[in-house]
């Protein structure tokens, strides 16, 4: 088998194991679990289950069609950059960074498109339903993405002092989010930390492809 035969069935592979595992964790928690309901699991890592209209790990910044739409055609672009990877044999481990966020973005492009369309949103305590297509809480675009994975690994009190947070509680890492976000912020960071030169070049519009002694270097 070629490599790039290979390669393609590497980011097939990456690509279905993470958008199952993000699906799936979405959907227990969101028929299992009343909104806003949280499980400890340990004193640093909490399963709360939240919904929101935006991007990564709750922020909100667009309107909800021009943030899906956005969604779509960034993953599609990302697609078809990763089909022209494997043409050009890259490195593996730049490959698996590309095939993580695109899996990350479809999976919360999911729940913004058909979530609204498929399940209810029941107020707590109770737990939503799925419900045949087009009889759900929402619209088409509209479904809200599903968090839960919560880390909070320590809090501390600011000292009366300091200006602005004097006296409140501070908390490390408050965010939370999902296996699709887990699986963009690991690509990304994945980037940064072990492919800048490769970035670089990509970046500068230079052909990357790499021989057996490159890869290597970069994987």
């Amino acid at each position: 088998m070629s490599r790039r035969s290979l390669q393609a069935i590497f980011v097939t592979l990456i690509f279905v194991v993470g958008l199952t595992i993000d699906q799936w964790s979405k959907f227990m928690v969101k028929t299992t679990m009343y909104l806003h309901q949280s499980i400890d699991v340990t004193s640093w890592f909490h399963i709360t289950f939240i919904e929101n209209n935006g991007m990564a790990f709750g922020l909100e910044f667009f309107d909800k069609y021009l943030l899906t739409g956005f969604r779509i055609i960034a993953t599609a672009a990302v697609a078809c950059y990763i089909c022209r990877l494997i043409r050009r044999n890259v490195s593996w481990g730049y490959l698996a960074c590309m095939t993580l966020i695109m899996t990350g973005a479809a999976g919360n492009i999911i729940d913004c498109v058909f979530y609204g369309q498929i399940f209810t949103a029941p107020a707590p305590p109770d737990t939503a339903q799925l419900v045949p297509f087009g009889q759900g809480y929402g619209e088409w675009f509209r479904g809200r993405v599903v968090d839960m994975l919560y880390f909070p690994f320590f809090e501390w009190t600011w000292p009366e002092w300091m200006p602005f947070v004097g006296g409140q509680q501070g908390l490390f890492f408050s965010y939370i989010f999902n296996i699709a976000d887990a699986c963009i912020s690991t690509g990304v960071i994945a980037l940064i930390l072990f492919f800048r030169k490769t970035l670089a070049i990509e970046l500068g519009d230079k052909p990357l492809i790499h021989n057996s002694e490159q890869e290597g270097s970069t994987t």
